[in-house]
């Protein structure tokens, strides 16, 4: 079996790999770390979730190593290595495993990306850093503000490069690029090969050697993939049904939920909210604290339900991460070999369920199969009431199971009392044939000067004479008393 002392890694770096667990590469690691450690390019194809990231990685600090040194001096410590990524998200994960994988060396690495401050990346640019990660529009950023030098980047990494054009990334790639040694070795991976995709390498690669470890757009054959039918109007319905169902079953409630649009994923989110599910939203509109903080609360297991646009579908990489559910069908058929890539990750088991709605849905659905040339199973929601109309009637039911005759206490013959509704003999119900008071014959009030009065200030005004005084102050509650 290969391991990755067979490689010729560093000492160092074999031992960041054993704190992390990791003794046996992938595949994809296995083909591409022995072509990188040989300087030439690569264009690389995976199914996601399959390591990419220390397929790179790992050859690069292996390279580097030569070079570290523990000089506080900046110039000691330009940028040699450039990784660039589509999302922030990404960026970050990426340089989370550098930086794991370097941690014994005295190579620095940073990472930066849009949606925070800048000057905390650029203080770190400008103490020095060997190795870089950056989205493509916040390096142009510091690029434009001199405080990072590409001048001297031996190694260019293009990370998820089909995200990076489906983003409209070419023109700041190209931009960055030229900014670029000519003499330098590039490896651009990609979870799919895409006639772009071949383009791109033509321009930037030089005589790649192409690493395509899986079939091109295939997914994982340990995610078990299901869709399921529901009216309009349905699918929230559906998504608690599936997820409080999971947790029914023993199984783990805690799930990424895809949503084509950024009202949809807020929406979705309150409504899982209501139904007593613990769920957060992460889209574009999001600050990037928000997004991080509720990335780390989804790690953590405090939120079961991450529901996301497709900005997350790249890149996350969040361990044993047990299911994934298309809200909405994805517009685009490789979209949805990336959503459900966030499942069955390393080996792992996962699920990845899909809701449709038929005629609004179909053709997207048949895209999907076309694209991973596979059929994908049509499930049945078991026990969906989407209108609650079954458990109104069980309410219903229970409410006269309650009102029905009722046993006895204490007699063992089993007799029987009457309804509770029939003791209405036990009530006390008032008639005014009790009271004497409606018995008496009616008697004139002992105030009958006012009465009178009233009537004479009532007949007054009727033949259109002015009232006199005196009645007017009956009128208004009493006649005054003469001084």
């Amino acid at each position: 079996m290969q391991t990755f002392e067979s490689f010729g890694l560093d000492a160092r770096i074999l031992r960041a790999l054993s704190d992390q667990g990791y003794t046996t590469p992938t595949p994809i690691q296995a083909q591409a770390i022995p072509v990188v450690l040989l300087g030439k390019d690569v264009m690389g194809a995976a199914q996601t979730g399959t390591g990419k990231t220390a397929g790179f990685a790992l050859p690069i600090i292996q390279r580097l190593l030569p070079l570290a040194n523990g000089s506080a001096s900046p110039a000691r410590h330009p940028v040699r290595a450039l990784m660039l990524t589509p999302t922030r998200e990404l960026a970050d994960q990426v340089y989370d495993n550098v930086a794991r994988y370097a941690k014994h060396t005295d190579l620095r690495s940073t990472v930066v990306f849009g949606g925070v401050d800048m000057n905390p990346q650029t203080d770190a640019l400008r103490r020095g850093v060997e190795i870089l990660v950056a989205t493509p529009g916040r390096l142009l950023d510091h690029v434009q503000q001199k405080s990072v030098n590409l001048s001297q980047v031996q190694m260019l990494v293009l990370d998820e490069a089909d995200r990076m054009l489906d983003m409209g990334f070419l023109p700041d790639l190209q931009r960055i690029i030229n900014l670029l040694p000519a003499q330098r070795q590039t490896l651009l991976f990609s979870a799919t090969f895409s006639a772009e995709i071949k383009r791109l390498a033509a321009s930037y690669l030089k005589q790649p050697v192409t690493i395509e470890v899986a079939r091109s757009n295939s997914t994982a054959e340990n995610v078990r993939q299901m869709v399921y039918q529901v009216e309009d109007g349905h699918k929230q319905a559906a998504v608690v049904h599936l997820l409080k169902q999971r947790a029914e079953q023993g199984l783990s409630r805690q799930c990424i939920v895809f949503v084509n649009s950024k009202i949809g994923c807020s929406r979705l989110a309150r409504h899982l909210e209501r139904e007593g599910i613990n769920a957060a939203a992460i889209h574009g509109d999001k600050t990037q604290t928000e997004r991080m903080q509720t990335l780390d609360g989804f790690k953590s297991g405090t939120i079961d339900a991450l529901v996301a646009t497709d900005v997350a579908a790249r890149g996350l990489d969040i361990p044993d991460m047990p299911c994934v559910v298309n809200f909405d069908v994805p517009y685009s058929a490789e979209d949805y070999v990336h959503r459900i890539g966030r499942t069955g990750r390393a080996g792992a088991s996962g699920d990845a369920l899909s809701i449709y709605v038929p005629g609004n849905d179909e053709r997207l659905l048949s895209d999907i199969e076309k694209l991973i040339k596979r059929s994908i199973p049509r499930g049945k929601l078991e026990g969906f009431d989407p209108t609650g109309e079954r458990a109104r009637q069980g309410d219903t039911e229970r409410r006269r199971e309650r009102g029905d005759v009722r046993r006895t206490r204490g007699n063992g013959e089993g007799e029987e009392r009457p309804r509770r509704h029939e003791h209405a003999g036990s009530r006390q119900v008032f008639r005014p044939s009790d009271d004497p008071f409606f018995s008496r014959p009616y008697e004139p009030s002992a105030n009958s000067a006012q009465i009178k009065a009233s009537e004479e200030v009532a007949a007054a005004l009727s033949r259109g004479r002015q009232a006199p005084k005196r009645p007017v102050a009956a009128l208004l509650g009493g006649v005054p008393r003469k001084s």
